[in-house]
């Protein structure tokens, strides 16, 4: 006989039942816990949960700097050329002030600043022109003292001989004012304008020589070893090791040397004649024409800083700043 152990349920019916063969089973399926989907969804959606709060995307401190240093690069100067601009203002405004002011000088020379390529003959041209034939003597006398310059820089820095030989000729020559040199030059050429170039090149290539041989005699030891183990010599030498190791030195030196040819051009055509700024300057001068001696200047020192900046330029592209 088999006992019912089950306790019988609330409505007092056991839910167990003998079957045919004796076994106890359930008389009746018992009821699922969850009735259906959707009772489930409804579940789900009565209550529906709030909203996910992104934060507040925050600035880039970094870009903010960035933009308010762009700013300050850019506004700064045109405040201090305003202020500048105001002293020159009152100053030329004073009683015996022979000094144009910076609106005379607008006013007189409006021509001339709005037109700048106007030919009416050999001896009356625009800016545009008495600036384009000073840059072809600039780029004749600069680019012949980059090349030699760093020649030479190589040789006396590579040479302990060479260094105590010409050094001192160096150190005697650079501290010749340009304008010393144009009556050699016009002796040597009997022309303006190879004397002129030579003037140029004589001025420019000395901070080129003593900046390149500065650069060459610091080139690491290390690198030597380098170049000896791997039995690097000749072009492969000069373009893997001794060009990018004294590359600052001689783009630096190049710098310097292309303000001094701007400076040496000025002064030279000043007094070889012909066309060119520096003439331009002095016959405004000698025809008392003070408002456009001052947009020449102002000319002159915008060209010097483009010059500049492009020898920078050209600095950056073999991984140096050139500063």
């Amino acid at each position: 006989m088999i006992m019912n152990t089950e306790k019988p349920s609330e409505t007092g019916k056991s839910p167990l039942k003998a079957n045919g063969n004796g076994h106890q089973v359930l008389s009746e399926r018992p009821k699922p816990m969850v009735t259906s989907l959707k009772t489930v969804m409804t579940k789900m959606t009565s209550k529906p949960r709030p909203a996910a709060i992104l934060p507040i995307p925050t600035e880039d401190p970094e870009r903010t700097a960035r933009i308010r240093d762009r700013a300050r690069t850019f506004i700064m100067p045109l405040v201090a050329i305003f202020f500048v601009g105001l002293f020159w203002e009152i100053y030329s405004s004073g009683q015996g002030v022979v000094l144009p002011g910076p609106i005379k000088t607008i006013t007189e020379s409006w021509k001339l600043i709005a037109h700048p390529w106007f030919d009416n003959g050999p001896n009356d041209k625009g800016l545009g022109w008495q600036l384009l034939f000073s840059l072809q003597r600039v780029g004749m006398g600069y680019s012949l003292a980059a090349v030699v310059g760093v020649l030479m820089g190589i040789l006396i820095g590579k040479s302990a001989m060479a260094f105590k030989a010409l050094d001192p000729i160096f150190q005697v020559l650079r501290t010749i004012p340009p304008l010393a040199w144009l009556p050699i030059a016009l002796a040597t050429f009997n022309q303006a304008n190879p004397s002129a170039v030579f003037v140029i090149f004589i001025t420019a290539i000395w901070p080129i020589i003593i900046n390149t041989s500065v650069g060459i005699m610091r080139i690491p030891v290390e690198y030597e070893n380098v170049a000896k183990v791997y039995q690097l010599r000749g072009s492969r030498y000069f373009f893997k090791v001794m060009l990018p190791s004294a590359a600052p030195y001689i783009f630096t030196g190049l710098r310097i040397a292309i303000g001094m040819a701007w400076l040496a051009i000025v002064a030279a055509e000043m007094l070889t004649g012909g066309v060119g700024i520096g003439f331009f300057i002095w016959d405004s001068w000698n025809s008392s024409r003070l408002t456009d001696i001052i947009v020449s200047v102002f000319y002159v020192g915008m060209v010097g800083l483009a010059l500049d900046r492009i020898v920078a330029k050209i600095a950056s592209l073999f991984g140096t700043r050139g500063d």
